[in-house]
C-alpha cells in the first residue's frame, strides 16, 4: 500500500526570525520521555516545580503563576477575558501589531476600548496614557507590550504602575519577547497580570503560554460579576487544577509541560543576569556589524531589543529575494516586516538558544554574501569584523 505521507525529515534550520527559536538538545530529550496521566503525582510535582521556575523567571511571588495550555496569544487572550466584563473601560497602548491585538480582544469582551498610540518604532509615552485615562470614568486596566515583536522596540514600564495604580486600573503587560531575554521585574514594577510564549526566549516550542495575576488581579477575577466568556481559558477553573484543589479541567500537554520545565531548569542553571547580559552583547555584536555594511536599526533610539533586531532594509533591496536566499543557502531563518513595516524591515532575532555569537557572526557573514546579489555594496568582512571587535572588547 503506498503511504499517504513521506517520512518526517524536517531541515535543520537556524532560527532568527521572531519566533520560534532553537531549543536546547536537553528540552527535545524532555519532550521524548515517557507520558504519565495529567494528574499522576510524578506530574503534579513537575507541575508544582514549574510554577516556582515560573516565578523565579517573572521575578514574582504571585501565587497565580502557571502556563496556559496554548500559544502565547492564549495567555493575551487569557489576561484579557478574565479581567474584562461587559461594560468595563480599557485603555490599550498601540505601536504595533500586538496591541492591536489586545485592542481587538478588548472589544469582543464587550468593554469599551480607549488608545494609547505611538508610531510604530516607537515607544508609548507615559503622558498619552495618563490622557487615556482621564477619558476614562472608572478603567479596568491598561494594557502594554513591553517587546513589540512587530517593531523591535522596547518598552520602559517602571513609570507606569504608579500611573496606572492611581487611576484604580490593573497594568496587563504583554512579555512575550521580552520574557528570559531582558530584566522583568513583575513584583518591583507593580504588573498585575503578565503573559509571555514558550517559543521565544524561554526557547521552548511553541505550545505554552506562562501567565501570572497579582493578588489584586486575583481579586478581581474572584469578584466577577459574569462568566469569563472563555470556557477554556477561564482561570476561575483552570487555577483549581494548578493548585491545591487538582480539580480536573482538560488535558494538560503533558509533554509540552515537560519541555517548559527543563528549558526553566536551562535558565536558572545560567542565571537570570547572565542571560540577560548574553542577549545584549549579542545585540550589540549584531548591531554593530550591521552597521558596518550600513545598515541600521529601525526602532527607536536608546529603546531597542536586544532579542529582535528590526534592520532597515536598503533602497532597492527585494526582502523576499535575500530571506529565500539566506534559508535555502545559509539554512538561516529570519522574518519580515508586518504591516506598515512589510518590505521596509527584516526581523533579525536573537533569542534564547539562539542568541549565539556563532549566530550572530554566521548572519553576518551571510548578509555579506547575499546583499551584493542586489546591487547593494559591502566591504567583503567588515560587519563579521566590526562584531568580532565588540566580542573582543
Amino acid at each position: 500500500m503506498t503511504s499517504l505521507a513521506e517520512p518526517l525529515q524536517p531541515p535543520s534550520r537556524v532560527l532568527l526570525g521572531p519566533g520560534p527559536s532553537n531549543v536546547h538538545p536537553r528540552v527535545l530529550r524532555a519532550m521524548s520521555t515517557p507520558l504519565v496521566g495529567h494528574l499522576d503525582p510524578a506530574f503534579l510535582r513537575i507541575m508544582d516545580a514549574t510554577r516556582r521556575l515560573l516565578q523565579f523567571v517573572f521575578q514574582t511571588r504571585n501565587e497565580l503563576t502557571i502556563p496556559i495550555s496554548a500559544t502565547g496569544s492564549a495567555g493575551m487572550e487569557a489576561c484579557l477575558v478574565n479581567l474584562l466584563e461587559p461594560g468595563d473601560e480599557a485603555v490599550v497602548c498601540v505601536n504595533g501589531v500586538f496591541g492591536t491585538r489586545m485592542a481587538d480582544i478588548v472589544e469582543r469582551c464587550g468593554a469599551t476600548l480607549v488608545r494609547a498610540e505611538a508610531p510604530w518604532g516607537r515607544v508609548i509615552d507615559p503622558a498619552d496614557v495618563a490622557a487615556a485615562l482621564r477619558q476614562c470614568r472608572r478603567p479596568k486596566l491598561v494594557a502594554i507590550v513591553h517587546a513589540e515583536t512587530s517593531t523591535g522596540v522596547w518598552q520602559p514600564l517602571e513609570e507606569l504602575a504608579p500611573l496606572v495604580h492611581a487611576a484604580g486600573a490593573l497594568l496587563v503587560v504583554d512579555a512575550v519577547t521580552s520574557l528570559g531575554g531582558c530584566p522583568v521585574h513583575v513584583d518591583e514594577w507593580g504588573i498585575d497580570a503578565c503573559y509571555s510564549g514558550t517559543q521565544k526566549c524561554l526557547s521552548c516550542p511553541p505550545g505554552l503560554a506562562p501567565i501570572t495575576f497579582s493578588p489584586r488581579a486575583a481579586e478581581v477575577l474572584r469578584t466577577r460579576r459574569s462568566k469569563v466568556v472563555s470556557w477554556y481559558l477561564d482561570l476561575t477553573m483552570i487555577q483549581k487544577y494548578w493548585g491545591a484543589e487538582r480539580v480536573y479541567h482538560h488535558t494538560a500537554p503533558i509533554s509540552m509541560n515537560y519541555a517548559l520545565y527543563e528549558a526553566l531548569r536551562l535558565i536558572e542553571e545560567e542565571g537570570l543576569e547572565l542571560r540577560w547580559a548574553r542577549h545584549e552583547q549579542n545585540h550589540r555584536a549584531l548591531k554593530a556589524g550591521l552597521a558596518a555594511i550600513g545598515l541600521g536599526i529601525a526602532a527607536q533610539e536608546q529603546h531597542q531589543l536586544w532579542m529582535l533586531n528590526s534592520v532597515t532594509i536598503p533602497a532597492g533591496v527585494e526582502d523576499a529575494r535575500v530571506r529565500t536566499a539566506l534559508l535555502e543557502e545559509f539554512g538561516i531563518e529570519i522574518g519580515g516586516g508586518l504591516g506598515p513595516l512589510k518590505g521596509q524591515t527584516w526581523r533579525i532575532g536573537l533569542m534564547g538558544e539562539s542568541s549565539q555569537a556563532a549566530n550572530v557572526l554566521l548572519v553576518l557573514s551571510a548578509l555579506e554574501r547575499v546583499l551584493p546579489r542586489s546591487g547593494y555594496a559591502v566591504e567583503a568582512g567588515a560587519a563579521v569584523a566590526a562584531a568580532q571587535r565588540v566580542y573582543a572588547g
